[in-house]
């Protein structure tokens, strides 16, 4: 689908111009055409990571391997719709951010306002003994953050709802064997804002590190093995965080560029109280991009094939019945609030603001060579359960 989207239609379009254009935009001081193909071999490239992650998952998951060119497609396989190719574009461009060299600037500015926040709650615990204390990371991604945090020491549960992040994650962390294993193309599907065509094929090498040896590294002298302190798990944070099996649970709940994937924030607000103990820490970097935001009632997550949101006069009469159940963030209720208006509901649910910073610059998956520089001014605050609920 990569090719066809990215550059079938292109060589269309090209061989669509007049004929005298073309001609002098195939010659050498410009070779489209082969940039191209150029952009096709870094699409092949970038579907070797995918793949490799893709076989891992069916072992994993007990399924029987598959062979791309196998004439008999297993019943799992089916077209993808817009939004799963999305998606699937997106999870492959950042590995840019968690595990390039190239995007340590990024993971720098938004993953190190946390462990320094740790490192100042709990300097009083012995290193080696910071084990037992147990982080919570909604939204890990693509495991970056949950892997420092348990590399600085800590016990570390990452959560993430998005299969397409589980599978690469667990891939990444747990069956890669050497520094740089594979070569990563992160802009290669964009065409627009490039000083140079090298621009858009620069080729990164992931991961950046041996996730299994640096954990090692991280075990010598510590109470707990590194191997033993960071787990993963696959749920919608609202509904399984919200369970009496993980009340109280935590000590530290870390979320960055997290809170806007909420539809409705409170659902978020009350699965951390629950699962924060009284005392715990909430520590929280992020914008405000509301995902949902003009969404009608009931369409959270939900597409047409063609990728569009989608909500049927049937369905109305369910919207009320959903809103009585727990159902995360298939909810049909939702509301955009500002920084402001998220502190004032921190405040109403027991929980008392320590620490607040503003200022931080920093992209998102961005290509510091582009043209174009999207530039976020995250809120970084820290807010204690005070075990107390205030109406």
């Amino acid at each position: 689908m990569a090719h066809y989207n990215v550059t079938h239609i292109r060589r269309q379009s090209f061989y669509a111009l007049p004929s005298t254009q073309w001609n002098l935009l195939a010659e050498p001081k410009f070779s489209i055409l082969s940039k191209f193909d150029a952009v096709d071999d870094a699409i092949d490239a970038n579907a070797n990571i995918a793949e490799a992650a893709l076989q891992t998952a069916l072992e994993y998951f007990g399924f029987p391997p598959w062979e791309p060119s196998s004439s008999d497609p297993p019943p799992w396989l089916a077209p993808p719709n817009p939004t799963d190719q999305s998606k699937a574009n997106s999870t492959i461009r950042q590995l840019y951010r968690d595990w390039s060299a190239e995007g340590a600037v990024e993971r720098d500015t938004c993953y190190g306002p946390i462990i320094q926040a740790l490192s100042m709650e709990f300097a009083h615990v012995p290193i080696a003994q910071r084990g037992k204390i147990k982080v919570l990371v909604p939204g890990a991604g693509l495991g970056r953050l949950p892997f420092e945090i348990c590399k600085a020491g800590y016990a570390v549960e990452g959560n993430e709802i998005s299969y397409h992040q589980i599978i690469l994650s667990n891939h990444i962390l747990n069956h890669t064997s050497s520094v740089g294993q594979y070569p990563l193309y992160p802009w290669a599907l964009g065409f627009s804002n490039h000083l140079k065509r090298s621009d858009q094929l620069q080729c990164v090498l992931i991961p950046d590190v041996n996730p299994g040896t640096a954990l090692a590294e991280a075990s010598e002298g510590m109470d707990v093995h590194a191997f033993d302190r960071l787990s993963m798990s696959s749920a919608d944070f609202c509904v399984a965080y919200k369970e009496k099996e993980n009340m109280n649970a935590f000590d530290v709940v870390a979320t960055v560029f997290f809170l806007d994937t909420a539809p409705n924030f409170i659902a978020y607000v009350e699965a951390v109280r629950n699962c924060l103990r009284d005392g715990g820490l909430w520590i929280n970097l992020g914008p405000l991009l509301w995902h949902f935001e003009g969404n009608p009632p009931g369409t959270h997550g939900k597409t047409n094939q063609d990728g569009r949101n989608q909500i049927s006069n049937a369905a109305a009469p369910q919207i009320q019945q959903n809103v009585r159940e727990n159902l995360g963030i298939g909810e049909a209720g939702s509301v955009e609030l500002t920084d402001e208006e998220v502190k004032e509901l921190l405040k109403h649910f027991g929980f008392r603001i320590e620490q607040e910073t503003y200022g931080i610059e920093t992209g998102y998956v961005q290509n510091p060579q582009s043209m174009l520089q999207n530039v976020y001014r995250p809120s970084f605050w820290g807010a204690r359960k005070t075990g107390m609920e205030f109406h």
